[in-house]
């Protein structure tokens, strides 16, 4: 070993006696010892809106109801945004750099253990365990893939973009458990400052009384919300709780508060008064001033200080102990799902009415949900598929709730960030190459890779069955599959397996009529996310996409059915048609007719709904243990496996999905409709419109289906 030959001196200090006091992980330098800053213009993205949601405008505008200048606050529509947060705020920065007003976040603690949600299945008893979502899964393990250094940076990162996005005045709270509370506290010093670090709060928790090494240890019982201050602009709010016996009103000193930033002088009873160095007065001079004339303030008989009177009270100013209150809930079923009462005091202390609100990890949507309550506004983000679903559910019912109590509330919209997962994945590890992508796709659907294939939309071969696989970025559509499957006939296939990460709507029915017309067998099968895991060799199951069909049905007002002129009669014929309730054992004659709403004339005014017809899921998010056992019941009762689901009776292509009406399934109530009873006719004439059946099973995945209508 070759010898030191520096000689350390005050002349010549050793590097390290000079480096100042701070947290360092692998990659927060790099190989030149700069320190490496947040790729923000390289993670920003455009959001695709893909849903909007009203529900009560759009449930109640058909009777004529519905008082939007009434219902709505104002015209701001939050944000429910599925994606990886570090790509939704840098997003988000173009529009709402300096302009949210407070931030709670509750990060996957780095523990390595799994959340498990226990999710029921039908109207039954019978559940099943699911855990993070591959996508999910994926994520974490490139944050916390080098330990502690990567979920550092992973830390680092997303707070200094919290920064970016918070206003002058805004605040953030961040909750972490006593692993790794300290290490996040150093990390957020550097990012805020550490003079704005305001309070380390006590919260209730989920009892533990385990070491990971399965010892007994004294039970944990609190989480730690850290509160920083975004600069010296900031206000916080006085937060009150319940004493448990009234307390005699008594005099206080007026110079014992950090909380407002007021200028330092004081004029009282003709007297200038300074507070001591790093206090500030409780109040403003006008409120002194109102005081002094109530005879509320007075002059310390020993010390001179100004003091003022405290009430008899039954309350008192919070402090950093919250434990007076639960730190988690379980309304929904979902795993660490913070409690409403903890996210009032967050919101209560940090914002007034109308204030924006956002909260990056937003699992099962209780900081939305308080925020509506409270009149702020919101927007929540979350990795998981599950978390949306959940959320979204959450929020339709307290638009129903708020609007039955006469209170105003906000619509809000529902965004991705479209394919940025596996652009991401095809620029680091396939360097780019989508021939790269489709031998890797093939290789784990265990199929072989034909290198001189008769047609370049033919790429593989599995036994009998040849094989396609779409591009790493595209959407499979009807005219991709037609020319596919033409390419496929033409090479002698009796079978043909359609590899893609997206499908176009409705692509089961045009397989169907290809199958049937080409004597040729499809399948559609979407490609999971599972392969882009670093070192994975095991291939994952690949499923085929979840099957749905949905029928149109036609009512007129007087509750019977109604047939459209396609079915051959013609306005003002009788025919015969079953009643409304679908009882095939009697028929109504109705008269049928194509528009008008004059009872008195005979004519009636007709209106739409949708009967779901099947429902096969695809148990993409099914865990590997799981699968089998629930495969039988998926083809025999795929009803029980529907969450949610939702109609745009009036979809147009390339726009959003409007939530016209929805039904869902909720942890009291697990009985879900099959036929929609929203009777829409707002359709503006007579002619062919299109609607959008949404179906959401019970993992959060989500189908889709058009079905044409001749109104």
């Amino acid at each position: 070993m070759a010898k030191n030959n520096h000689k350390y001196s005050p002349d010549n200090p050793h590097p390290l006696s000079t480096t100042k006091t701070e947290l360092v992980w692998e990659g927060k330098y790099d190989e030149y010892g700069n320190r490496r800053e947040v790729d923000i213009a390289g993670c920003a993205m455009p959001m695709q809106k893909i849903e909007t949601i009203d529900e009560p405008a759009s449930r109640l505008s058909q009777t004529g109801l519905f008082d939007a200048q009434k219902a709505h606050k104002d015209d701001f529509r939050n944000m429910l945004i599925w994606g990886d947060n570090k790509l939704v705020m840098a997003s988000l920065l173009k529009d709402f750099k300096g302009k949210i007003d407070l931030i709670y976040i509750d990060p996957p603690f780095f523990t390595g253990t799994d959340q498990v949600i226990s999710i029921k299945i039908g109207e039954g008893a019978t559940s099943v365990e699911k855990g993070r979502s591959i996508l999910e899964e994926v994520a974490y393990r490139n944050v916390w893939g080098l330990g502690a250094s990567s979920f550092c940076h992973w830390m680092f990162e997303l707070l200094t973009l919290m920064k970016e996005l918070l206003s002058q005045r805004g605040m953030i709270f961040i909750r972490f458990d006593q692993y790794w509370s300290h290490y996040i506290k150093v990390l957020a010093d550097e990012v805020f400052g550490k003079d704005l670090f305001q309070n380390e709060i006590i919260v209730n928790r989920i009892h533990k009384n385990v070491t990971e090494q399965g010892r007994i240890s004294i039970p944990l019982a609190t989480d730690t919300l850290l509160l920083y201050f975004r600069s010296h602009e900031t206000k916080f709010y006085d937060i009150k709780r319940k004493l448990k016996e009234t307390r005699k009103g008594y005099w206080r000193r007026m110079d014992d508060s950090s909380g407002l930033r007021k200028p330092p002088e004081r004029i009282i009873f003709g007297q200038t008064f300074y507070p001591p160095a790093g206090k500030h007065f409780k109040f403003g001079q006008e409120k002194i001033d109102e005081m002094i004339k109530a005879n509320k303030i007075q002059l310390h008989p020993k010390t001179g200080r100004p003091q003022y009177w405290v009430e008899d009270s039954d309350e008192t100013i919070l402090d950093s102990d919250w434990t007076d209150i639960p730190g988690y809930a379980f309304t929904t079923g979902y795993p660490t799902e913070n409690a409403e009462d903890l996210l009032e005091r967050v919101i209560q202390a940090g914002t007034s009415e109308d204030m924006l609100v956002a909260d990056f990890f937003c699992g099962s949507g209780t900081t939305g949900a308080v925020a509506e309550k409270l009149g702020r506004r919101w927007i929540m983000a979350d990795l998981g598929r599950f978390a949306i679903h959940t959320t979204r559910k959450r929020m339709i019912e307290l638009q129903r709730k708020l609007y039955e109590e006469d209170k105003p509330y906000r619509a809000f919209d529902v965004y991705n960030l479209g394919r940025y997962e596996r652009q991401w994945w095809q620029k680091e590890r396939l360097k780019g190459a989508d021939e790269e992508h489709r031998r890797v796709v093939l290789e784990f659907y265990k199929a072989e890779v034909l290198q001189n294939s008769s047609s370049p939309l033919i790429h593989g071969r599995k036994g009998s069955a040849l094989c396609h696989v779409d591009s790493i970025d595209g959407l499979f559509t009807r005219d991709e599959l037609k020319a596919v499957a033409k390419a496929a006939k033409e090479a002698g296939a009796k079978e043909l397996h359609c590899l893609a990460w997206e499908f176009e709507m409705d692509l089961r029915l045009v397989c169907h009529e290809i199958e049937h017309a080409d004597n040729i067998k499809i399948k559609l099968i979407p490609i999971p996310r599972e392969i882009m895991e670093k070192n994975r060799t095991s291939p994952p199951p690949f499923l085929e996409v979840a099957v749905l069909e949905a029928e149109v049905i036609y009512r007129l007002a007087d509750g019977t059915d109604w047939i459209p002129a396609s079915a051959g009669m013609t306005e003002g014929k009788v025919g015969m048609t079953k009643n409304s309730k679908g009882d095939s054992s009697s028929v109504i004659p109705v008269k049928l007719v194509l528009e008008g709403s004059n009872r008195g004339t005979g004519i009636q005014k007709k209106f739409v709904d949708i009967k779901l017809k099947n429902f096969v899921p695809s148990l993409a998010e099914v865990p590997s243990k799981e699968l089998e056992a629930l495969k039988e019941r998926a083809i025999k009762s795929g009803f029980d496996f529907i969450d949610f689901w939702a109609v745009d009776f009036d979809y147009q292509d390339g726009q959003p999905f409007e939530h016209h009406w929805q039904a869902y399934r909720t942890r009291k109530d697990r009985s879900l409709p099959t036929v929609s009873n929203h009777e829409f006719d707002k359709y503006p004439k007579k002619g062919k419109y299109t609607a959008c059946v949404k179906v959401v099973d019970i993992f959060g995945c989500d189908t889709s289906i058009t079905v044409e209508i001749e109104y």
